[in-house]
């Protein structure tokens, strides 16, 4: 069990509970501005989205292991547990364990399409394909230098305005920006993980991003992510509360982050980077959610 829970990757699940926290706060604070408040929003709604985005997440983590496992690109591989690479756990444990996760996440779903928006079930779709497709698949586009265009689209926007959307079945701008800065820490994580597994992802054929890019753009990128994250948090401010800008708290865990990166940090050293970012990103949720939720 110790195994198949590192497996899972728990360090990451900050990047999921996240866009679900602020999409609550966002919601909140339109449901404010509709002259309602707090009380209007729906927790099983808000539960449901929870469900969603931390099944995905697991499952993701999953069908990487198995996809990048079976290739042999986790072989040598600097980081967290991986089952198959290790040989913990069979390729088909791993990938039936992937899909058991993606079901969950399609149970929760179905009921929340129910209660808001059938056409919530094609986003459901699209968001269980790219999980599979990163690193699944014949051409895998984490292979081809896409994985973070991906990441931003789903664990940033598609998670945060979806979150907003079935509370408040509406898309203010201020979901879009908070979306926006969910979405550039997330990718954030991206970022460092595969700026971690440059020597090994090159040797394995694995063109990520950061392998096109570089050692030195791909360090240079994570740090423009963390910034565009903290335009986001003034972009929510404009459209909500100025104490919304609370939310600008997050780099005071993003800049010793950047510190790392920037001073050249490699391999094992890389590794506290993914945790300080996830952390960033939760606490970068929680700072511009509880002022929103406040203010109602």
């Amino acid at each position: 069990m110790a195994q198949w829970t590192a497996g899972a990757r728990p360090r990451t699940l900050p990047a999921a509970l996240a866009p679900v926290v602020a999409g609550v706060g966002v919601a909140a604070a339109e449901a404010a501005s509709r002259g309602g408040g707090l009380d209007d929003l729906s927790p099983l709604r808000a539960l449901l989205a929870l469900v969603v985005s931390l099944a995905l997440q697991v499952g993701v983590n999953y069908a990487n292991d198995y996809s990048d496992g079976i290739r042999g690109t986790d072989d040598d591989r600097v980081g967290p547990m991986r089952l198959v690479g290790s040989g913990a756990a069979t390729p088909g444990a791993v990938k039936r364990a992937a899909f058991l996760a993606f079901g969950v996440a399609g149970v929760a779903g179905l009921v929340l399409a129910a209660l808001a928006s059938w056409w919530l079930l094609v986003v459901g779709v699209l968001s269980v394909a790219a999980a599979w497709f990163y690193t699944g698949g014949a051409t895998p586009y984490g292979y081809l230098g896409l994985g973070e265009v991906m990441v931003f689209v789903f664990f940033g926007l598609v998670a945060v305005v979806g979150t907003v959307f079935v509370l408040v079945e509406g898309l203010p701008a201020a979901a879009w920006a908070a979306g926006t800065g969910i979405g550039a820490l997330a990718c954030a994580i991206l970022v460092a993980n595969n700026l971690r597994d440059i020597p090994t992802d090159t040797v394995a054929g694995k063109r990520t991003l950061a392998v096109r890019l570089g050692d030195a753009r791909t360090r240079g990128l994570y740090v423009l992510l963390v910034g565009l994250a903290a335009v986001a948090v003034v972009a929510v401010a404009a459209a909500t509360t100025w104490w919304a800008l609370l939310g600008l708290g997050f780099l005071a865990v993003a800049g010793p982050a950047c510190r790392v990166v920037l001073g050249g940090a490699t391999g094992p050293g890389l590794i506290p980077v993914l945790g300080s970012t996830g952390k960033a990103e939760l606490v970068w949720a929680l700072l511009v959610a509880v002022p929103l939720v406040l203010a109602t």
